[in-house]
């Protein structure tokens, strides 16, 4: 017999380690709810705190904008502080910030509240991911709790607009934030009870320059990224990545040259590690950069609520929790790239279907093809973090969950930048403008299809179908491309999967190279 078939198997979970799962699943949910939601809220907020149009932005932006600057340095910190302590110091800033954001009296209260709930926040991912490998430490096991936690991220995406459609019917705006109260709350009560603690006990001070550092590297690639895909080209949006690329380069410097550093560069030594970020990094660009246009095309050119929209995004939600909760199964047959592979060959089918979408009679077919790559998409999370998690020390758990979290912002930021440019140039080439129509509404309709829907009710009936109709066929083409590029990008990320993880199976942990 073999050492490594002698050696004894790791423990299995219990009652109050499957139990912990649930209560670390809250803030999961909660995060991706909290991201969503505020985009149903926004004419409330306009009627109530009177915000200007850049007010408007950062109450929008500064949330997330915190959640990815901070997280990096949260990560680090629950590795030295103790990961379910800094859980619940973050889940009680949550509590009390989402008091104050529900209770802001103007703008300029509702932008500081919100960016303090984003820092508070960016706590939860990076804390609740690391105690799960705290708390199984057997690889099948781990890799099916972390696969309920990418299922809790992935459902509260798509639910945001349908409970938050549902508050709003009800309630005042302020309703939305209060959503999180009692579930940190519940969080707050139940977690020294069924949380186990865990603490790097050699682990050095935080290096405050570091931190500097990496939300100057962090933040101003973000910002910059948006900036482009909102308002195409900018010499300012660039300058700010640059800027970001090169602050990343001295935080990356530094990080070299310190005892304790606040990333530890060592984990890229994995490549298993490495090749993951890049999985989670690539597949997130295609998700989200399409999400964007899917949801405008149901709002936009079906002329569905954003209540309605959300409902009709759920079957996509669960075909992706079906196909994350698959995926540790497969896994056990199967290596792990090619599980991960072939869910993306299956997502580049769905975009496929969603090619041949047409800007009338096609909300039956982009619902399908959605939950087809919703379908393809859940296997990359949850083996990919699962991956990412596993190739950590346990002592540099926290880092690792916070660069996979990283990863899937970042793509999430690059893709509505990049896929949102394709999808601006193709509505720009493709449109046919009316004739007859008034200058200000043929620039309208020839820019966007925001921006004709915003100027057609001051035309004549007529005309104003026209201008919609040209518009909706110009955006259903721009949809129609990304869909095919999308495609591209998920088929390569299959390949890269397929090649590069090829030699990774169950037990990650494991096998994965240190």
């Amino acid at each position: 017999m073999s050492p490594k078939a002698a050696a004894p198997s790791a423990p299995k979970a219990g009652t109050r380690e499957w139990t912990g799962l649930a209560v670390l699943a809250l803030p999961t949910l909660l995060i991706s709810l909290d991201q969503s939601v505020l985009f149903l809220a926004l004419p409330h907020l306009a009627e109530a705190l009177k915000p200007t149009g850049t007010q408007t932005l950062w109450m929008m932006d500064i949330y997330g904008f915190m959640i990815a600057g901070f997280l990096i340095t949260m990560g680090t910190l629950g590795d030295r502080v103790g990961r379910r302590k800094l859980l619940m110091i973050g889940a009680a800033c949550v509590g009390l910030t989402s008091l104050l954001a529900a209770y802001s009296t103007s703008a300029e209260t509702l932008i500081a509240t919100r960016a303090l709930l984003g820092i508070s926040a960016a706590t939860l991912m990076p804390s609740t991911l690391a105690l799960i490998s705290n708390m199984f430490h057997d690889p099948q096991e781990r890799g099916r709790a972390i696969a309920v936690w990418a299922s809790c991220f992935m459902a509260g995406t798509a639910l945001g607009p349908v409970v938050g459609g549902v508050l709003l019917e009800h309630f005042w705006w302020g309703s939305v934030f209060l959503l999180g109260v009692p579930i940190m709350v519940v969080l707050l009560i139940l977690a020294p009870i069924l949380l186990p603690e865990y603490r790097d006990a050699g682990a050095g001070k935080v290096d405050l320059l570091s931190v500097a550092l990496s939300l100057g590297a962090i933040l101003p690639v973000i910002h910059g990224l948006k900036e482009l895909a909102e308002y195409g080209w900018d010499p300012l949006a660039a300058g700010a990545i640059l800027a970001g690329l090169v602050v990343g380069a001295l935080f990356v410097s530094r990080q070299r040259k310190l005892e304790s550093p606040l990333l530890d560069l060592r984990l890229f030594s994995s490549a298993s590690f490495s090749f993951a970020l890049v999985v989670l990094l690539v597949s997130m660009v295609a998700m989200g950069g399409f999400y964007l246009f899917v949801t405008g095309y149901f709002q936009m050119v079906e002329g569905l609520s954003p209540m309605e929209a959300g409902l009709w995004m759920v079957p996509s939600a669960l075909a992706s929790i079906v196909s994350a909760q698959l995926a540790p199964t497969l896994v056990k047959r199967l290596p792990l790239g090619i599980v991960i592979g072939m869910g993306l060959g299956i997502g580049a089918v769905g975009y496929v279907l969603i090619a041949f979408v047409g800007s009338v009679g096609g909300l039956p077919l982009l619902v399908a093809g959605f939950v087809v790559v919703f379908f393809g998409s859940g296997p990359a999370g949850a083996l990919g973090t699962h991956l990412v998690v596993s190739s950590a020390p346990p002592e540099r758990g926290g880092s690792a969950a916070a660069l996979s979290s990283i990863s899937g912002d970042l793509g999430v930021a690059l893709g509505i930048a990049v896929l949102g440019s394709i999808g601006s140039a193709v509505h720009r080439s493709h449109v046919q403008v009316p004739e007859g129509l008034p200058e200000e509404a043929a620039r309208a309709t020839g820019d966007s299809l925001e921006s004709t829907l915003a100027t057609v009710g001051r035309l004549s009936p007529e005309l104003g179908d026209q201008a919609l109709a040209a518009a909706r066929d110009a955006y259903t083409s721009g949809l129609n491309t990304v869909a095919v590029v999308c495609a591209l990008v998920a088929a390569t990320t299959a390949v890269i999967a397929m090649t590069a993880l090829r030699g990774v199976g169950s037990g990650v942990a494991d096998q994965a190279d240190r």
